[in-house]
């Protein structure tokens, strides 16, 4: 659920999601991602093992709802757990003088002198 605090986007934060499928097969006893073929098929989740490959050492850009049902319960889990979502605030650069970057730098005046004979 969202809070009153979190309804609004924060500028400069950033949002990411970690999957963690993985670790979750490994608490469960499950080492290798030919595991969840038949328990993904009783089911009714017919996909490859290549697929299942993608789906179990990367993470995912999409996800069949149907999929990540079936993988929380084959691993006595929650979307909670397969999925973490990670708040990065990024700090903006601060300036000590007001000047956007550039420190104690200051530009130099220049002269413009014609070459002699002209």
């Amino acid at each position: 659920m969202n809070t009153a605090s979190n309804k609004f986007p924060t500028p400069g934060r950033q949002v990411s999601l970690q999957w963690n499928l993985r670790q979750v097969m490994a608490s469960a006893g499950m080492f290798k991602t030919t595991d969840l073929v038949e328990p993904l098929a009783a089911r009714g989740v017919d996909i490859s093992k290549q697929m299942i490959y993608k789906v179990v050492t990367g993470t995912p850009q999409r996800i069949n709802v149907e999929l990540l049902a079936a993988l929380c319960d084959i691993l006595d889990c929650t979307p909670n757990d397969l999925l973490e979502l990670n708040y990065d605030q990024k700090s903006a650069p601060q300036s000590p003088s007001g000047t956007a970057g550039i420190g104690d730098l200051r530009p130099v005046r220049s002269t413009v002198r014609r070459p002699d004979g002209l």
